[in-house]
């Protein structure tokens, strides 16, 4: 099931939302499905017309002094037809002391009931930025991630290519590993994806009649990254010799992931091509593609230029020779 389960967002750590919970316990298993937050102000006036019961619910000072001035059977049944549209969680800021009506009503209904000690804006704040990225999509892809002069290049190609040799030559001359065989993507606000790697993989690469190496360990922290913004997708192909491969590089290809387009070049493989001293020029030349200069297009527009210019003094010519 898609989604974030209370339980998982009750024991994340890094994103220093300082949970605990309260009450509701039999209801971790809820999941929210999207990365917007509601304060239910409205709701506990008796308005739920609006609410969204899967968006997590933010109980600020506001909210919590109003339900406790309403009169004790209006908060009641408030709460209760709140309650019955079997929102997601509760979860109360500033570190405040719910009403016992409150509790009561997040353990028959099984609402997980939370407390956090942020302020409500800084809270807000933060758990929009972590439902954001943990609730757009994402995808495994069969590849190597490494940063290539600030560049992530994501190394495509079929098993047994080279992309991992490739991968760890790039970490010999002083670029950083990513990920290996298995990369994780998740998208990010606008319209960018990041790559990392799994959990079992991290650090380490598997290098055919060696065995899985640590990348960490023999090169050291400078060596790795833990996640990088994808630039450009190189696939690594076995040479033809009747293949046809792109001489000019004005050909525009593009590796979809997510529904987003990425650059895409393709390298025939072979003995005596160095593959990796290609892909650190690759990653130079999207640098400079991103800086607005494309040194391809360029050079056609010159010879586009030139050829037009040799075309009028040929015509020229023969008018020339005409007219005497």
């Amino acid at each position: 099931m898609s989604g974030l389960s209370i339980q998982e967002l009750l024991g994340e750590k890094e994103a220093g939302l300082d949970l605990e919970l309260l009450a509701g316990e039999r209801g971790l298993g809820k999941r929210v499905q999207v990365p917007r937050i509601q304060k239910p102000g409205l709701a506990l006036a008796g308005y739920t017309t609006n609410l969204h019961p899967d968006r997590i619910q933010v109980l600020g000072s506001t909210e919590l002094s109003y339900l406790e001035q309403l009169d004790p059977a209006v908060a009641e049944l408030n709460l209760r037809r709140l309650c019955e549209l079997d929102v997601s969680c509760f979860i109360i800021t500033k570190g405040q002391t719910p009403p016992q009506l409150l509790i009561d009503k997040a353990e028959k209904y099984s609402i997980p009931l939370l407390l956090s000690r942020h302020q409500s804006s800084k809270f807000i704040s933060l758990i929009t930025q972590f439902l954001e990225e943990r609730l757009l999509p994402s995808t495994t892809v069969h590849g190597v991630l490494v940063d290539v002069l600030g560049v992530g290049v994501l190394l495509l190609g079929k098993s047994g290519v080279g992309k991992s040799e490739c991968a760890l030559d790039l970490v010999l001359k002083g670029h950083r590993l990513v990920a290996d065989d298995v990369v994780r993507i998740r998208m990010k606000l606008p319209a960018v994806l990041f790559g990392e790697g799994s959990d079992l993989l991290h650090y380490h690469m598997e290098i055919r009649g060696l065995g899985i190496i640590n990348i960490k360990h023999l090169f050291g922290v400078a060596a790795i990254r833990e996640r990088k913004k994808i630039d450009v997708a190189i696939e690594l192909v076995e040479w033809q010799e009747n293949g046809e491969y792109d001489r000019l590089g004005i050909e525009e290809m593009t590796y979809s992931i997510l529904g987003l387009e990425i650059p895409l070049l393709k390298i025939p493989v072979r003995p005596g091509r160095n593959i990796t001293t290609i892909v650190e020029v690759a990653a130079r030349n999207q640098l400079l593609k991103e800086m607005g200069y494309h040194s391809a297009q360029e050079f056609q527009d010159r010879l586009e230029k030139r050829m037009a210019e040799t075309a009028w003094l040929h015509a020229h010519s023969i008018i020339g020779d005409n007219l005497e």
